[in-house]
This record gives C-alpha cells, structure tokens and sequence, in this order.
C-alpha cells in the first residue's frame, strides 16, 4: 500500500463530485459558495474520485459529505477529527477533507482541534465559522462576540471568545489560512495551497448565517467597508491594503500597527513582508489576532511551515520495527519469550 497520496494525470470535472442530493442549506447561506469552491478544486488535484475522503461533524457545515460525490462519513458531535485521524492513519493515500464548524470544533470538539492541528496529520481541515450555532437555531458558540444577544444568552453573551487562528498557532499548528465566504477566488486559491500543503491544513471560513447571525462579518465583507477592514495577504510581498493600496502594516516594538502610505515618510520598503513559512510562529499569531476595526482582518495563508507529518512518522517506524525486529510474523510472537507445553 502507498503510504502517500497518488496523483495522476486524470481529467476530472466539478461534474464528477457534484451529488445527486439535494442541497437543503439557506438560500443566501455561505456554505453553498464553500461548496462550489470545493467543486473547484478537487478536479485539478490529479486524484482519482475513489482516493477522497470527506468527513465530518454535526452541524449545517456538516451535512457536506452528502453534497459530494465522493466516499464520506458524517461522524456525531465535535468527533470528526478522531475519525479523520483513523482514516488517514488506515490509508495514508487518501486525500481527507474533514469539514466542521465553530460550534462542533471548539466546543465539544474543543479537544480533538488543538491535537489535531499538533500532531499535524496530513488532512485538509475546512472550519466554517459563522460564530453561531445555525443547525440548533441560535445559540451562542466559542467564537461568538462577547456581549451579543442570542437564544442562549438573551442579556449578551458573557464569555471571551476563542480566536480560532490563535488556539491553531499556540497547538503548533503548521498551516493556518482564513477567508471569507464572499470571494469565491481567494477561497478557491486557499483550498488548493491547503491540499498541496503536507501536513494539517486549517482553514477558517468567515461563513454568514442569513438566519441567525446575518452580517456578523459585515465590517470586513461589506462592499463599503471591506477595503479598510481586510488585507489579503501573499508570501513575500509587503502587506497593503486600502481601497487605493495606500495603506499597510509595520511592526512598532512588539505590536502590529496600520500606517498611511506617504505620509510621516512611510514608503512602501517600510512595511512588512508576508513569510508565511517562517517557523517562528511570533507574526502569524499577530496577523491572526488584527481585527476591525483598529486592524484590518488578514486574508488568506497567514502561516505555512514544513515539517515531519504523523503518518510519516507513524509509517517509518513501522519500517523500522519490521528490519530490526526478531518477530516477523504472528508465530514468531507466539514462541517468543518464555514458552511451554501442556501434556
């Protein structure tokens, strides 16, 4: 058996992954634009429709595995990484797609998401965060804005919430990259770095319940006020932003700070430059912690850094174990040791 994913040179359509299920999302709900986005991608990846795997939760989001045409599995609550971690680990050659939502990662799955994002399995982890939990009509959830009025904290919600790129990061993620469910390009861009990245690829989506949570992240998708809120961020390139890119962003001491361009003598060789695979983790936790409407949102691969993945070392191991074992089989087990016979 392959212990890595095969490619080939197949030609494949979003027609071959679409389902003959009908899709019974919102209409004007995010997670139809995820989909088509996906529809996008998995054709162009050069891997065969049996070799995907899509796994998730419970959820609106996941209901995904019924919308593709592929092999699925729609585990119970906050569960789904354990599942995708036993696919993977089973089959390596897999390409697995684990899809969950604020509520189902970082709630009851709060614990499976930052091992998940540690032990950096080779999967592609597509977290939709709507910051609600849509399917059970309105609760409030871990990335819910303190203070915000729902079923379930009808005076304001008192709790902190969770920054999901923060909690990626400080579980020594490998790969972390956030979107919006309105830019239907970027998304797709994403997804594609995402799958060619080996390791756990998080990828938050800023989804938009149109029922229960409607504009929650109107500052930074807006047309009138997403050109100052967000900044799609490149490796290597310096990070503007602005609807004339004539702003950008500096490091002042320890902190991330937005400056004009031009003025007080800010020129473009000031600003920062987007090393996403920089190990240290220092500036991506600062890029994925900028917020309206101080600082604009980033966009797009805020950290990508290379390293051993589990099934790598899970496999090698193996290898190793079976050159240098004196058991080469069952029997050898059996007779090894101290034995006896029974009269």
């Amino acid at each position: 058996m392959e212990n890595t994913i095969v490619t080939k040179n197949l030609v494949l359509s979003k027609e071959d992954f679409g389902s003959d299920q009908m899709v019974k999302w919102c209409p004007g709900c995010g997670d139809h634009a995820i989909l088509k986005s996906i529809e996008n991608v998995f054709p162009e990846m050069g891997i065969a429709k049996e070799d995907f795997v899509v796994v998730s939760g419970i959820g609106c989001s996941s209901r995904f595995p019924y919308y593709m045409n592929t092999y699925g599995f729609h585990g119970i609550h906050g569960r789904a990484a354990a599942l995708a971690t036993g696919v993977k680990l089973a089959n390596p050659k897999l390409s697995v797609w684990m899809i969950s939502g604020d509520g189902d990662s970082m709630a009851i799955g709060g614990n499976h998401f930052i091992h998940i994002a540690r032990r950096n399995l080779d999967i592609n982890y597509l977290m939709f965060n709507n910051k609600i939990y849509g399917l059970t009509k309105g609760q409030y959830s871990p990335t819910t804005p303190k203070g915000s009025k729902t079923k379930s904290s009808p005076q304001g919600s008192f709790e902190t919430p969770f920054n999901p790129g923060e909690l990626v990061i400080g579980a020594r993620g490998k790969f972390f990259a956030r979107v919006i469910d309105t830019n239907l390009k970027l998304m797709t861009q994403v997804f594609r770095e995402a799958a060619e990245h080996k390791g756990t690829s998080i990828v938050e989506i800023l989804a938009n319940c149109v029922i229960f949570n409607n504009q929650v992240h109107a500052l930074i998708t807006g047309r009138e006020t997403k050109d100052d809120n967000q900044i799609i961020l490149e490796a290597g390139k310096p990070m503007i932003f602005g609807a004339n890119n004539d702003k950008g962003i500096v490091l002042r001491g320890t902190k991330l700070v937005a400056v004009e361009i031009g003025k007080d003598g800010i020129t473009e060789a000031d600003l920062l430059v987007h090393d996403p695979s920089d190990p240290d983790p220092g500036i991506h936790l600062m890029l994925a912690n900028m917020a309206p409407p101080e600082l604009p949102a980033a966009l797009g691969v805020i950290r990508s850094v290379a390293a051993e993945t589990l099934e790598e070392a899970m496999y090698a191991s193996i290898a190793h174990e079976k050159k240098v074992s004196k058991i080469k089989c069952v029997d050898d087990l059996l007779t090894s040791g101290a034995t006896w016979t029974i009269d």
